[in-house]
């Protein structure tokens, strides 16, 4: 892959204007569905918690705990799905970790105990996971470099509205004696209708057909080699996307969802129901920072085409951070409404995120990797983060609170995460011209070049 990439083409013939490809929004709108209950596992896990932890006698240590052993699940079943993907097709595979990840939300909800519930939570976690790269790769293939901002604002902005907002209808089912057992069949039922949307309304577009110098060839032209793991490993030899790596081990807003809940019942005195609301308020600050974020990037590109992504996206890590501080270090008297807005803040921050950071990363790899490269990214490494966070935050918050360790994971971290950030400025220019190089010289080959 090294090799390839770093090849200038010769004599390349003019590139054919990129087509649009067919059902594009169609299977955008369809993979919202996905994605979504891939969310709402986690979202509505914690939302239940308080719950589940009463009527099983548990602490935020069980939380973290149930959250992390989720999340390192991930860790080989993401890029299994992929690599499943890739030999029994992107849409059966889709369908088949959806309703699969559905009947384990299901049979969470007859738990009796801790061991039971942790059960059925990482095997639901397991198979969810593999909706998210597989999306994401598809995404690459539909829009083009200068739509995926676009596409993945409103991806992400849909899902994660979803899952914000049936928070609150959720948390409804805790008035309930056992309610949150109907809240998780509830999670199971959702995500088995999604996996059966998916079988009847996608359209897979194919490996790099949108990719502009590949419009006019044939998938097995677009496609030249085959994935290994030499391949897949060799993605780690190209600057951008391990700097993108470590960014995200450092990416403390994923506490949030986990424990954003808790922290607000346990630390400012808020009932389970109550705390529950900020989940609206979180899901339209994150709808606002997705989608119009995406449309603003692509203003963004327009004007400094090189560089620009790298600064919007340092510039999300900070207003994270800001708003983190003011929403979580002080106690307010005012109820609920002023968390809500600091959370809309928190939530607008971290939505600014996907429409930069997928198509960045999808720009300085090549089309039959991207599956690979977003399933380690997005299994691998935001897991280890999520598990990092999830296990430490839950034992810490035992001995220090909430509060102390939101301050250092959610404030200071993501501080750090911004200034690493800044190596892009240099590293992403050059890795996205060397794919640009490489699709170049994959369509002068297909046209008979020597």
């Amino acid at each position: 892959m090294a090799t390839e990439q770093s090849t200038a083409p010769t004599a390349a013939p003019t590139p054919a204007t990129a087509s649009r490809v067919p059902h594009r929004w169609r299977n955008l709108l369809t993979l919202t569905g996905v994605t979504a209950v891939d969310n709402t596992e986690t979202n509505a896990t914690s939302t239940l918690f308080p719950s589940i932890s009463t009527a099983l006698g548990l602490t935020s240590g069980n939380l973290g705990t149930l959250a992390a052993l989720g999340k390192i699940a991930s860790v080989p079943t993401g890029p299994f799905w992929v690599w499943l993907a890739g030999r029994m097709g992107r849409r059966a595979t889709l369908v088949l970790t959806t309703v699969l990840g559905g009947l384990f939300g299901i049979l969470a909800g007859f738990a009796q105990n801790f061991g039971f519930l942790l059960l059925c939570n990482t095997l639901m976690a397991a198979c969810l996971i593999g909706a998210s790269p597989i999306s994401n790769a598809v995404i690459a293939d539909s829009f083009t470099d200068r739509e995926r901002g676009k596409a993945a604002g409103v991806l992400y902005g849909v899902t994660a509205t979803f899952g914000q907002a049936i928070g609150p209808v959720i948390a409804l089912f805790t008035g309930f004696s056992d309610g949150w057992r109907y809240g998780m069949w509830a999670i199971g039922g959702v995500c088995v209708v999604a996996g059966l949307i998916v079988a009847v309304g996608f359209k897979d577009p194919g490996v790099g057909a949108a990719e502009e110098q590949l419009a006019d060839l044939s998938e097995t032209a677009r496609v030249k080699k085959t994935v290994t793991v030499k391949s897949v490993l060799s993605l780690f030899r190209i600057p951008t996307y391990s700097v993108m790596m470590i960014s995200r081990l450092l990416s403390g807003h994923l506490l949030l969802v986990i424990f954003g809940i808790q922290f607000l019942v346990s630390e400012r005195g808020f009932s389970n129901a109550t705390a529950a609301v900020v989940g609206i308020p979180m899901g339209v600050g994150y709808l606002a920072g997705t989608v119009g974020g995406g449309y603003l990037l692509a203003f963004v590109d327009r004007r400094w085409p090189t560089r620009g992504r790298v600064s919007y996206l340092q510039l999300a890590q900070v207003l994270f951070a800001v708003a983190a501080f003011f929403g979580t270090q002080f106690h307010y008297s005012a109820g609920i409404g002023i968390y809500c807005v600091f959370w809309a803040l928190m939530g607008f921050g971290q939505g600014m995120n996907p429409p930069a950071n997928r198509p960045l990363v999808s720009a300085v790899v090549l089309p039959e990797l991207r599956g690979q490269a977003f399933a380690i990214w997005l299994s691998i490494f935001e897991t280890i983060a999520w598990a990092l966070f999830a296990l430490a935050a839950g034992q810490l918050a035992e001995s220090l609170g909430l509060q102390q360790v939101f301050l250092w994971v959610m404030v200071v971290l993501m501080l750090l995460n911004a200034a690493v950030l800044g190596v892009l400025h240099s590293t992403y220019p050059r890795d996205a011209r060397r794919v640009t190089h490489a699709l170049e010289e994959r369509r002068r080959l297909a046209h008979g070049g020597a």
